[in-house]
């Protein structure tokens, strides 16, 4: 067996997951995305099996799959039934010694956590929006207003809606004690950029390529409380803030702000030791790149900001695809 071969030799298994607790419109659109990537990646020459999740039997359903004989393209979003699963899904795949795309269990764990996102963030002289994590409505030190309230440990804009922008003490201790009884975690309490807001979605290790930035276009918003990425925005059609946000790429930038903006994402990049791709959230205030979150383990469906990205500078669906599996190639025992 030579040394070295081609990636497309190895079949593709990709993993995913479907919760019981979806609405059946939810699971058939899930099952029509991973059926769509996995022909877009046979149509490139990659062999490709699915694998689909179900309940917290993943080491098992791993059993028949011998790591020498895979790459996997993990699209997990958790364990169904296990909230908070993702990492979970990444250290079953290490214990078995998998090669699969996508950052390391330890860096999924991390980024879940936006107090050690905000430290680490603050440790590299990264901007990010002035901070205070509460686990009691007083905050009796925070007088920066407006703010904005979020779970401290949620991602997709979890327990984010139009009452999470706060204007005054009254309206912010309403918004902390409404997160920390409904999601039992701290709440977050941030500086409320009101600017524009970028979905920043960068590609590769050594060498990585921003992908041309998507903003979101909060023009038709004209109360401050409608500015943002609710819930509702991301996932519930037909609702005020699905309607009324839209997106586009690219965002119109300066040449210098283009730079500037790459520079803060690629060092973000690099501070959480990202492996593969990693989507940020950034906003533009005075001319500072605020970085709002990262996710090393972000959607990459037909739709979603990373794909519309690719397409834009000619990387098809099946190319993004390919490319991220071949990342995780270079590290395979056979074919690194």
């Amino acid at each position: 067996m030579p040394s070295q071969r081609d990636a497309a030799e190895l079949p593709v298994l990709v993993i995913y997951n479907l919760d019981t607790g979806w609405e059946q419109e939810d699971k058939n659109g899930q099952t029509a995305e991973i059926e769509r990537m996995s022909s877009s990646l046979e149509e490139l020459g990659h062999p490709v099996s699915l694998l689909e999740i179900n309940g917290n039997t993943l080491h098992r359903n791993l059993a028949g799959y011998k790591p020498n004989d895979w790459i996997v393209m993990n699209l997990c979003e958790e364990i169904p039934g296990m909230p908070h699963s993702e990492a979970a899904v990444v250290h079953t795949l290490e214990k078995r010694n998998m090669v699969y795309t996508g950052s390391p269990p330890e860096i999924i764990g991390n980024c879940e956590d936006k107090q050690y996102v905000k430290q680490t963030l603050a440790a590299r002289g990264l901007p990010t929006p002035l901070w205070g994590v509460y686990d009691t409505p007083s905050a009796l030190d925070w007088d920066c207003f407006p703010a904005i309230v979020k779970p401290a440990n949620e991602h997709c804009s979890l327990g984010i809606s139009s009452e999470s922008v706060v204007l005054n003490r009254k309206e912010l201790q309403r918004q902390i004690r409404y997160i920390i009884r409904t999601f039992n975690q701290p709440a977050l309490v941030e500086d409320f950029i009101d600017g524009r807001e970028f979905h920043v979605s960068l590609v590769g290790n050594g060498s990585l390529l921003m992908l041309p930035p998507v903003e979101m276009d909060f023009s038709a918003c004209h109360d401050i409380h409608d500015r943002l990425c609710t819930y509702d925005a991301k996932f519930i059609p037909g609702s005020k803030h699905y309607e009324i946000i839209t997106t586009f790429v690219p965002a119109t930038l300066s040449e210098g702000e283009y730079g500037d903006l790459e520079q803060t994402c690629v060092e973000c990049f690099r501070a959480f030791d990202c492996r593969d791709y990693a989507r940020l959230d950034v906003r533009l205030r005075d001319g500072v790149f605020y970085i709002l979150d990262i996710n090393p383990n972000p959607d990459i469906s037909s739709d979603a900001s990373m794909a519309c990205a690719a397409e834009h500078i000619g990387l098809s669906y099946g190319e993004l695809g390919s490319h991220l599996v071949r990342l995780a190639a270079s590290r395979h025992p056979v074919l690194g």
